[in-house]
Protein backbone atom coordinates (compact mmCIF):
# COMPACT_ATOMS: atom_id res chain seq x y z
CA UNK A 1 0.00 0.00 0.00
CA UNK A 2 3.05 1.97 1.13
CA UNK A 3 4.16 1.63 -2.76
CA UNK A 4 1.17 2.23 -4.18
CA UNK A 5 1.18 6.09 -2.78
CA UNK A 6 4.57 6.54 -3.78
CA UNK A 7 3.34 5.53 -7.05
CA UNK A 8 0.45 8.07 -7.38
CA UNK A 9 1.75 10.72 -5.67
CA UNK A 10 4.76 10.42 -8.23
CA UNK A 11 2.39 9.91 -11.21
CA UNK A 12 0.18 13.08 -9.72
CA UNK A 13 3.40 15.26 -10.22
CA UNK A 14 4.46 14.06 -13.51
CA UNK A 15 1.00 14.95 -14.37
CA UNK A 16 0.84 18.37 -13.11
CA UNK A 17 -2.11 18.31 -10.70
CA UNK A 18 -2.82 21.72 -9.45
CA UNK A 19 -0.95 23.49 -12.14
CA UNK A 20 2.29 22.82 -10.49
CA UNK A 21 4.22 21.85 -13.66
CA UNK A 22 3.31 24.55 -15.68
CA UNK A 23 3.59 27.54 -12.87
CA UNK A 24 7.08 25.75 -12.22
CA UNK A 25 8.58 25.51 -16.20
CA UNK A 26 6.57 28.97 -17.23
CA UNK A 27 9.70 31.43 -18.17
CA UNK A 28 10.86 34.08 -15.74
CA UNK A 29 10.42 37.47 -16.87
CA UNK A 30 11.98 40.39 -15.43
CA UNK A 31 11.07 44.10 -17.61
CA UNK A 32 12.16 47.21 -16.11
CA UNK A 33 9.64 49.17 -17.31
CA UNK A 34 5.72 48.20 -17.43
CA UNK A 35 5.01 48.93 -20.99
CA UNK A 36 7.60 46.04 -21.51
CA UNK A 37 5.43 43.67 -19.15
CA UNK A 38 2.44 44.16 -20.97
CA UNK A 39 3.89 43.17 -24.09
CA UNK A 40 5.82 40.12 -22.46
CA UNK A 41 2.81 39.19 -20.75
CA UNK A 42 0.61 39.53 -24.29
CA UNK A 43 3.17 37.41 -26.14
CA UNK A 44 4.02 35.23 -23.85
CA UNK A 45 0.32 34.41 -22.83
CA UNK A 46 0.92 31.66 -20.05
CA UNK A 47 4.05 30.57 -21.12
CA UNK A 48 5.54 32.92 -19.03
CA UNK A 49 5.60 35.01 -15.46
CA UNK A 50 6.44 38.52 -15.57
CA UNK A 51 7.40 41.18 -13.36
CA UNK A 52 8.13 45.04 -13.71
CA UNK A 53 10.80 46.79 -11.30
CA UNK A 54 9.69 49.95 -12.36
CA UNK A 55 6.33 51.33 -11.32
CA UNK A 56 4.09 53.48 -13.67
CA UNK A 57 4.05 56.89 -11.52
CA UNK A 58 7.90 56.61 -11.61
CA UNK A 59 11.02 58.27 -13.35
CA UNK A 60 13.02 55.54 -14.94
CA UNK A 61 16.25 57.43 -14.98
CA UNK A 62 15.61 57.62 -10.94
CA UNK A 63 15.77 54.05 -9.52
CA UNK A 64 17.35 53.13 -6.38
CA UNK A 65 17.97 49.56 -6.73
CA UNK A 66 16.80 47.79 -3.78
CA UNK A 67 17.39 44.16 -2.75
CA UNK A 68 14.10 43.20 -3.67
CA UNK A 69 14.94 44.31 -7.72
CA UNK A 70 18.24 41.85 -7.18
CA UNK A 71 16.15 38.96 -6.06
CA UNK A 72 13.68 39.30 -8.92
CA UNK A 73 17.07 39.46 -11.71
CA UNK A 74 18.29 36.52 -10.03
CA UNK A 75 15.53 34.23 -10.79
CA UNK A 76 14.93 35.71 -14.05
CA UNK A 77 15.40 33.69 -17.25
CA UNK A 78 15.06 36.47 -19.29
CA UNK A 79 15.78 40.41 -18.73
CA UNK A 80 14.09 42.87 -20.73
CA UNK A 81 15.15 47.00 -20.57
CA UNK A 82 14.78 49.73 -23.12
CA UNK A 83 19.32 48.93 -23.91
CA UNK A 84 19.95 52.52 -23.89
CA UNK A 85 20.65 54.65 -20.96
CA UNK A 86 17.43 54.75 -19.56
CA UNK A 87 17.85 52.71 -16.68
CA UNK A 88 21.64 53.08 -15.90
CA UNK A 89 20.65 51.58 -12.36
CA UNK A 90 20.34 48.20 -13.88
CA UNK A 91 23.85 47.18 -14.22
CA UNK A 92 24.41 47.41 -10.64
CA UNK A 93 21.40 45.16 -10.07
CA UNK A 94 22.10 42.45 -12.84
CA UNK A 95 25.96 42.42 -11.31
CA UNK A 96 24.70 41.73 -7.77
CA UNK A 97 22.46 39.39 -8.72
CA UNK A 98 24.81 36.67 -10.33
CA UNK A 99 22.64 35.78 -12.92
CA UNK A 100 25.02 35.91 -15.58
CA UNK A 101 22.83 34.72 -18.53
CA UNK A 102 20.81 38.03 -18.22
CA UNK A 103 23.50 40.52 -19.18
CA UNK A 104 23.85 42.72 -21.81
CA UNK A 105 24.45 40.32 -24.69
CA UNK A 106 23.48 36.94 -23.25
CA UNK A 107 20.50 34.64 -24.75
CA UNK A 108 18.54 36.26 -21.60
CA UNK A 109 19.08 39.63 -22.04
CA UNK A 110 16.50 41.90 -24.36
CA UNK A 111 17.18 45.05 -25.69
CA UNK A 112 13.69 46.76 -26.53
CA UNK A 113 15.42 49.38 -28.49
CA UNK A 114 17.26 47.35 -30.48
CA UNK A 115 16.97 48.11 -34.41
CA UNK A 116 14.62 51.54 -33.70
CA UNK A 117 15.69 54.76 -35.39
CA UNK A 118 16.59 56.91 -32.78
CA UNK A 119 16.27 60.91 -32.68
CA UNK A 120 18.14 63.44 -30.89
CA UNK A 121 21.23 61.33 -31.05
CA UNK A 122 23.99 64.49 -29.54
CA UNK A 123 26.68 65.45 -31.20
CA UNK A 124 28.90 66.93 -28.51
CA UNK A 125 29.20 65.21 -25.19
CA UNK A 126 29.01 67.64 -22.57
CA UNK A 127 27.89 67.83 -18.66
CA UNK A 128 27.11 71.49 -19.79
CA UNK A 129 23.95 70.29 -22.03
CA UNK A 130 22.39 68.33 -18.92
CA UNK A 131 20.93 64.60 -18.97
CA UNK A 132 22.75 63.80 -22.10
CA UNK A 133 21.90 60.30 -23.67
CA UNK A 134 24.76 59.08 -25.74
CA UNK A 135 22.68 56.81 -27.76
CA UNK A 136 19.34 59.02 -28.70
CA UNK A 137 16.62 60.00 -26.70
CA UNK A 138 15.84 56.80 -24.79
CA UNK A 139 12.11 57.85 -23.91
CA UNK A 140 10.96 55.18 -27.18
CA UNK A 141 7.69 54.25 -25.54
CA UNK A 142 5.98 56.91 -26.85
CA UNK A 143 5.71 55.84 -30.06
CA UNK A 144 3.41 52.75 -30.97
CA UNK A 145 5.75 52.79 -34.14
CA UNK A 146 8.63 52.01 -31.85
CA UNK A 147 6.79 49.70 -29.35
CA UNK A 148 6.10 47.04 -32.45
CA UNK A 149 9.81 46.80 -33.01
CA UNK A 150 10.00 46.80 -29.52
CA UNK A 151 7.64 43.70 -29.47
CA UNK A 152 9.37 42.07 -31.97
CA UNK A 153 12.65 41.89 -30.29
CA UNK A 154 10.92 40.10 -27.28
CA UNK A 155 9.17 37.56 -28.97
CA UNK A 156 12.74 36.92 -30.16
CA UNK A 157 13.63 36.65 -26.80
CA UNK A 158 11.12 34.46 -25.53
CA UNK A 159 11.96 32.16 -28.82
CA UNK A 160 15.45 32.01 -28.23
CA UNK A 161 14.76 30.94 -24.44
CA UNK A 162 11.68 28.64 -24.68
CA UNK A 163 11.91 27.36 -28.27
CA UNK A 164 9.03 24.88 -28.37
CA UNK A 165 7.11 27.91 -28.08
CA UNK A 166 7.98 29.85 -31.15
CA UNK A 167 4.28 29.02 -33.02
CA UNK A 168 2.53 30.40 -30.14
CA UNK A 169 4.32 33.47 -29.49
CA UNK A 170 4.65 34.64 -33.12
CA UNK A 171 0.59 34.20 -33.30
CA UNK A 172 0.52 36.52 -30.27
CA UNK A 173 2.72 39.04 -32.04
CA UNK A 174 0.72 38.92 -35.42
CA UNK A 175 -2.37 39.86 -33.30
CA UNK A 176 -0.78 42.44 -30.89
CA UNK A 177 0.94 44.06 -34.05
CA UNK A 178 -2.63 43.98 -36.17
CA UNK A 179 -4.25 45.68 -32.79
CA UNK A 180 -1.74 48.48 -32.81
CA UNK A 181 -1.59 49.29 -36.54
CA UNK A 182 -5.62 49.30 -36.39
CA UNK A 183 -5.41 51.43 -33.60
CA UNK A 184 -3.04 53.86 -35.03
CA UNK A 185 -4.54 54.17 -38.42
CA UNK A 186 -7.97 53.18 -38.72
CA UNK A 187 -9.23 49.54 -39.90
CA UNK A 188 -10.03 50.84 -43.58
CA UNK A 189 -6.20 52.18 -44.49
CA UNK A 190 -4.99 49.31 -42.41
CA UNK A 191 -7.01 46.82 -44.72
CA UNK A 192 -6.31 49.02 -47.99
CA UNK A 193 -2.53 49.31 -47.75
CA UNK A 194 -1.44 47.44 -44.87
CA UNK A 195 0.28 48.24 -41.20
CA UNK A 196 3.97 47.85 -42.03
CA UNK A 197 4.12 50.32 -45.49
CA UNK A 198 1.85 52.83 -42.89
CA UNK A 199 4.23 52.69 -40.76
CA UNK A 200 7.67 53.09 -42.97
CA UNK A 201 5.85 55.49 -44.55
CA UNK A 202 5.13 57.62 -41.31
CA UNK A 203 8.88 56.98 -40.14
CA UNK A 204 9.69 58.64 -43.83
CA UNK A 205 7.93 61.75 -42.98
CA UNK A 206 6.02 61.27 -45.68
CA UNK A 207 2.46 59.14 -44.77
CA UNK A 208 0.26 62.64 -44.52
CA UNK A 209 1.81 63.62 -48.27
CA UNK A 210 0.68 60.26 -49.69
CA UNK A 211 -2.49 60.21 -48.16
CA UNK A 212 -3.23 63.71 -49.42
CA UNK A 213 -2.55 63.02 -52.55
CA UNK A 214 -3.24 59.55 -53.38
CA UNK A 215 -7.25 58.64 -53.90
CA UNK A 216 -9.06 55.83 -53.63
CA UNK A 217 -12.89 55.10 -54.52
CA UNK A 218 -13.22 58.79 -55.58
CA UNK A 219 -11.78 60.60 -52.76
CA UNK A 220 -8.53 61.02 -50.74
CA UNK A 221 -6.65 58.10 -48.76
CA UNK A 222 -6.28 60.46 -45.96
CA UNK A 223 -10.40 60.77 -45.55
CA UNK A 224 -9.97 57.09 -44.59
CA UNK A 225 -7.11 57.55 -41.57
CA UNK A 226 -8.48 56.47 -38.73
CA UNK A 227 -7.10 55.52 -35.01
CA UNK A 228 -5.01 57.76 -33.01
CA UNK A 229 -4.00 58.95 -36.06
CA UNK A 230 -7.23 60.24 -37.47
CA UNK A 231 -8.17 61.57 -34.00
CA UNK A 232 -5.27 63.98 -33.85
CA UNK A 233 -5.06 65.07 -37.24
CA UNK A 234 -6.48 68.30 -36.99
CA UNK A 235 -3.66 69.42 -34.79
CA UNK A 236 -0.85 68.73 -36.94
CA UNK A 237 1.11 71.78 -36.80
CA UNK A 238 0.27 72.68 -33.35
CA UNK A 239 2.63 73.95 -31.50
CA UNK A 240 2.88 72.95 -27.78
CA UNK A 241 5.35 73.01 -24.74
CA UNK A 242 6.69 69.99 -22.79
CA UNK A 243 8.21 69.61 -19.47
CA UNK A 244 10.92 67.37 -20.06
CA UNK A 245 11.89 65.75 -23.74
CA UNK A 246 9.71 62.53 -22.85
CA UNK A 247 7.72 63.58 -25.82
CA UNK A 248 10.20 63.94 -29.23
CA UNK A 249 8.61 60.33 -30.34
CA UNK A 250 5.34 61.26 -29.93
CA UNK A 251 5.66 64.76 -31.04
CA UNK A 252 7.29 63.33 -34.35
CA UNK A 253 4.96 61.06 -34.90
CA UNK A 254 1.68 62.95 -34.46
CA UNK A 255 3.05 66.34 -36.07
CA UNK A 256 3.14 68.37 -33.10
CA UNK A 257 5.88 71.07 -32.68
CA UNK A 258 7.75 70.78 -29.69
CA UNK A 259 8.48 75.00 -29.29
CA UNK A 260 10.10 74.79 -25.98
CA UNK A 261 10.61 72.98 -22.85
CA UNK A 262 10.24 73.74 -18.98
CA UNK A 263 13.23 72.25 -18.48
CA UNK A 264 16.15 74.34 -20.45
CA UNK A 265 18.12 71.11 -20.59
CA UNK A 266 17.50 67.61 -19.81
CA UNK A 267 17.39 67.23 -16.13
CA UNK A 268 18.42 70.56 -15.04
CA UNK A 269 15.73 72.77 -13.31
CA UNK A 270 14.33 75.72 -15.14
CA UNK A 271 15.70 79.20 -13.72
CA UNK A 272 13.14 81.87 -12.85
CA UNK A 273 15.07 83.83 -16.35
CA UNK A 274 14.36 80.36 -18.43
CA UNK A 275 10.68 80.56 -17.36
CA UNK A 276 9.93 84.07 -18.16
CA UNK A 277 11.48 83.46 -21.54
CA UNK A 278 9.24 80.42 -22.10
CA UNK A 279 6.79 82.47 -21.32
CA UNK A 280 7.00 85.01 -23.22
CA UNK A 281 7.56 82.64 -26.65
CA UNK A 282 4.52 80.64 -25.50
CA UNK A 283 2.58 84.40 -25.35
CA UNK A 284 3.95 85.52 -28.54
CA UNK A 285 3.28 81.87 -30.30
CA UNK A 286 0.02 81.32 -28.20
CA UNK A 287 1.12 78.00 -27.07
CA UNK A 288 -2.00 76.55 -25.32
CA UNK A 289 -0.62 73.02 -24.33
CA UNK A 290 1.97 72.19 -21.74
CA UNK A 291 2.29 68.53 -21.69
CA UNK A 292 4.44 66.70 -18.90
CA UNK A 293 4.58 63.08 -17.14
CA UNK A 294 2.74 62.36 -14.30
CA UNK A 295 5.69 62.18 -11.79
CA UNK A 296 7.47 65.78 -12.24
CA UNK A 297 6.41 68.54 -10.05
CA UNK A 298 2.49 69.45 -10.67
CA UNK A 299 2.86 72.38 -8.89
CA UNK A 300 5.75 74.06 -11.04
CA UNK A 301 3.98 72.54 -14.84
CA UNK A 302 0.72 74.24 -14.02
CA UNK A 303 2.23 77.67 -12.44
CA UNK A 304 4.00 77.91 -16.33
CA UNK A 305 0.72 76.90 -17.79
CA UNK A 306 -1.68 79.62 -15.86
CA UNK A 307 1.13 82.58 -16.80
CA UNK A 308 -0.22 81.91 -20.20
CA UNK A 309 -4.15 80.45 -19.76
CA UNK A 310 -2.34 77.25 -21.05
CA UNK A 311 -4.23 73.94 -20.20
CA UNK A 312 -1.77 71.53 -19.01
CA UNK A 313 -1.69 68.00 -19.92
CA UNK A 314 -0.64 65.37 -17.12
CA UNK A 315 -0.61 62.28 -17.78
CA UNK A 316 1.29 59.03 -16.61
CA UNK A 317 4.26 58.20 -19.42
CA UNK A 318 4.10 54.41 -18.10
CA UNK A 319 1.74 51.75 -17.59
CA UNK A 320 -0.52 51.66 -14.49
CA UNK A 321 0.93 54.82 -13.89
CA UNK A 322 -3.21 56.30 -13.62
CA UNK A 323 -6.41 54.89 -13.20
CA UNK A 324 -7.61 53.73 -17.02
CA UNK A 325 -4.21 53.27 -18.03
CA UNK A 326 -3.51 49.46 -17.33
CA UNK A 327 -2.11 48.71 -20.76
CA UNK A 328 -0.60 50.23 -23.22
CA UNK A 329 -3.53 50.51 -25.52
CA UNK A 330 -5.06 52.73 -22.66
CA UNK A 331 -1.93 54.58 -21.79
CA UNK A 332 -2.11 55.88 -25.55
CA UNK A 333 -5.78 56.49 -25.44
CA UNK A 334 -5.02 58.53 -22.38
CA UNK A 335 -2.34 60.93 -24.00
CA UNK A 336 -4.44 61.59 -27.01
CA UNK A 337 -7.72 62.01 -24.86
CA UNK A 338 -5.84 64.45 -22.51
CA UNK A 339 -4.62 66.59 -25.47
CA UNK A 340 -7.91 66.43 -27.61
CA UNK A 341 -9.48 67.78 -23.99
CA UNK A 342 -6.54 70.27 -23.93
CA UNK A 343 -7.73 71.67 -27.58
CA UNK A 344 -11.04 71.77 -27.28
CA UNK A 345 -10.85 73.89 -24.06
CA UNK A 346 -8.79 76.39 -25.92
CA UNK A 347 -10.43 76.66 -29.21
CA UNK A 348 -8.01 74.70 -30.94
CA UNK A 349 -10.49 72.06 -32.14
CA UNK A 350 -14.28 71.35 -32.67
CA UNK A 351 -15.29 69.59 -29.43
CA UNK A 352 -17.79 68.38 -31.19
CA UNK A 353 -15.73 66.43 -34.11
CA UNK A 354 -16.13 62.67 -34.15
CA UNK A 355 -13.45 60.14 -32.31
CA UNK A 356 -12.60 57.20 -34.19
CA UNK A 357 -13.89 53.64 -33.19
CA UNK A 358 -10.56 52.24 -31.74
CA UNK A 359 -11.84 51.86 -28.31
CA UNK A 360 -14.95 49.81 -28.80
CA UNK A 361 -12.60 47.68 -31.10
CA UNK A 362 -9.45 47.08 -28.40
CA UNK A 363 -12.13 45.77 -26.07
CA UNK A 364 -13.14 43.24 -28.62
CA UNK A 365 -9.79 41.87 -29.54
CA UNK A 366 -9.23 42.27 -25.50
CA UNK A 367 -11.81 39.22 -25.23
CA UNK A 368 -10.46 37.59 -28.19
CA UNK A 369 -6.59 37.52 -26.85
CA UNK A 370 -8.23 36.63 -23.72
CA UNK A 371 -9.78 33.68 -25.06
CA UNK A 372 -6.91 32.09 -27.19
CA UNK A 373 -4.89 32.47 -23.73
CA UNK A 374 -6.85 30.48 -21.69
CA UNK A 375 -7.71 28.32 -23.73
CA UNK A 376 -4.32 26.46 -22.63
CA UNK A 377 -2.65 26.64 -26.23
CA UNK A 378 0.11 27.93 -24.24
CA UNK A 379 0.93 26.46 -21.62
CA UNK A 380 4.34 24.59 -21.04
Amino acid sequence: MKNLLIVILALAVVAGIGGQVRGDTALRVVTTLPDYKFFAEFIGGDRVTVEAIVQGDQDAHFIRPKPSFVALVRSADLLISTGLDLELWLPTVVDKSGNTRVRSGEPGYVAAAQGMKLLEIPKVMSRSEGGVHIYGNPHINCSPINMKVAARNITTGLIKNDPEGIDYYNANLETLLDWMDRSLFGDQLVEFIGGETLCKLSEKGTLFPFLEDTEFRGKPLIEYLGGWLGDMVSLRGTPIVTYHKNWVYFVRLFGLEEAGTVEPKPGISPSPQHVTDLVDMMRVRQVKILLSANYFDEQKIRTVAGRVDAEPVIVPLYVGGAPGADDYFELVDYWVDGILAAASSKGLIDEDRPHSDHKRRRHHDDRHHSDRHHSGQGSR
